[in-house]
């Protein structure tokens, strides 16, 4: 309770930002009241008691679109037939999001810093929810296209800013716990999508694949504006429109190329689209030295957490990218399973995700984060390692324990890695650092699933093999595995009590 004495002669004191501060933790001020980010302090609401309540909004605003991503794949086939084209021409519509992805999640940071993140995040809610309706309604394959572009903008504001919005309205002491939250829609949404897919293809019209982000959309715009706070920057940079260019062309040709590696008789084709794209990016990062505010800021690999975040946290998203790509191919090949089978079979992994997030702050703050790193990489490696020695003849309840301490393992160390990034942040410069981010992310889970895809055919062509075998899936785990393995190294070179205020150890 609060006594306010008010003495003649005397002015009232002034209300600082400290004092709206507390007064959003207090429910005074309205959630949807704009606020400017305080001098000392990062969030607005620094110890607000809603951190759970905002991991979950974005968090599902964020399934939605990962969910989207990976169900699209099971209804090419129907989609091509109901538009009159062969199923090949379908890939447009996925090549068309990643376009969006790579040409926009850069200057998703400088948009919240000038609009604001809450602004920014929920337009992309509503822009996401508009490009599934076009989607759901498309008549013809161009149609289909132009509403992917629309859904992909809206994607790519999405996902760095609605991390940017946690970053924002989260104290570093939750962080940990807010992020376990977070991180949980990457993990399932690839694994749930081909049996929803599938589902829905088999028993209802395809279009229903979009239809059904809608309510989800909707609830994410309402409950964004209800219990988010509009925390921005003072002071916005001016747009950095060479770099966008740039860095639009890079990211687009690379993730393209990465893509068009996957698919047989395209190596050509995709070893010019890699090539241009590293040429691009080259030319960025000359602009990036030159350029007073540039898009990607590269400077940020100065700072040691981040660096070391962004390094070893690519090395796993290869692993983590090929993954569900790998597991329900060999699923439906080798053990001859239907989609929806295979899929609730690889649902384990996401049982997995939900055990490790009431854990996850436990072990951190008994461990610390570099230990817990190590010895999780290791465990984690070895875990997917495991998954290309399954068989016919495992029975199925040790293939989905196997698959249980995956999902643990591999959710945690996203979790860690997601945090520990940010430690070393300063508030100016964190939306900067969520679009550096989550540009690396997008870019190593399609490096991923090239890299599954290139490591099983070469196999198949070591044996002459046309369809792949149990020894190709083998060999392709074992390829994408070891690339995880290197990321020990990485998180070796971690201070031994970084991120100790935010894992609860300082």
């Amino acid at each position: 309770m609060r006594i306010h004495l008010h003495l003649p002669g005397l002015r009232p004191r002034r209300r600082g930002i400290a004092t709206v501060n507390a007064e959003v933790r207090d429910g005074i001020v309205p959630a949807g009241d704009q606020l400017v980010q305080s001098a000392d302090h990062g969030p607005a609401a620094e110890h607000s008691r809603n951190y759970r309540t905002v991991a979950l909004i974005i968090a599902c605003a964020m399934f939605m679109e990962h969910l989207d991503a990976t169900v699209l794949a099971t209804a090419l086939p129907t989609m091509a037939r109901d538009f009159g084209v062969r199923a090949p021409e379908m890939s447009v519509a996925l090549t068309s999001y990643l376009l969006a992805l790579a040409v926009f999640i850069p200057a998703s940071g400088t948009m919240a810093d000038r609009f604001g993140a809450k602004r920014v995040f929920r337009s992309a809610i509503g822009l996401f929810v508009l490009g599934s309706l076009a989607c759901g309604l498309a008549p013809t394959l161009p149609a289909m296209v132009a509403a992917r572009l629309l859904q992909g903008i809206g994607g790519a504001m999405m996902m760095p800013v609605g991390r940017l919005v946690l970053l924002r309205s989260v104290a570093k002491r939750d962080m940990v716990s807010a992020m376990s939250w977070l991180i949980m829609p990457a993990l399932i949404g690839p694994i749930l999508g081909p049996p929803v897919g599938g589902f829905i293809v088999t028993y209802l019209d395809w279009r229903w694949i979009f239809w059904l982000n809608l309510p989800i959309g909707v609830a994410g715009f309402v409950l964004t504006g209800r219990f988010i706070a509009d925390i921005r920057e003072a002071g916005a940079h001016p747009f950095d429109g060479t770099g966008f260019l740039l860095s639009g062309m890079s990211l687009g040709c690379l993730l393209f190329g990465f893509e068009m590696a996957s698919r047989s008789g395209e190596a050509m084709l995709a070893l010019g689209l890699v090539g241009t794209g590293l040429a691009a990016g080259v030319l960025y990062l000359v602009h990036a030295r030159r350029s007073e505010h540039p898009i990607l800021d590269i400077s940020l690999m100065r700072v040691p957490t981040f660096r070391l975040s962004v390094i070893g946290g690519s090395l796993t998203r290869i692993t983590q990218g090929a993954q569900p790509f790998l597991l329900p191919l060999m699923m439906q090949i080798g053990f001859g399973l239907s989609a929806a089978q295979s899929g609730m079979v690889t649902v384990a992994t996401a049982i997995g995700s939900f055990g490790m997030k009431g854990l996850a702050r436990r072990i951190l703050k008994r461990f610390g984060f570099r230990s817990s790193l190590v010895v999780m990489g290791v465990l984690a490696t070895a875990s997917y390692a495991i998954c290309g020695l399954f068989r016919p003849g495992w029975h199925l309840s040790w293939i989905f324990a196997v698959l249980v301490v995956s999902g643990f393992l591999m959710s945690f160390q996203f979790t860690a890695y997601n945090t520990i990034a940010y430690d070393e942040i300063d508030k100016e410069r964190m939306s900067a650092a969520t679009s550096f981010y989550s540009t690396f992310q997008q870019l190593m889970l399609s490096l991923g699933i090239c890299t599954g895809a290139a490591a099983l055919h070469l196999s198949m062509l070591a044996g002459g093999r046309a369809n792949p075998a149990f020894a190709d899936f083998s060999a392709a785990f074992v390829a994408v595995t070891l690339i995880s393995l290197a990321a020990v190294f990485t998180n070796l070179r971690f201070d031994p009590e970084a991120g100790g205020e935010m894992s609860g150890r300082r």
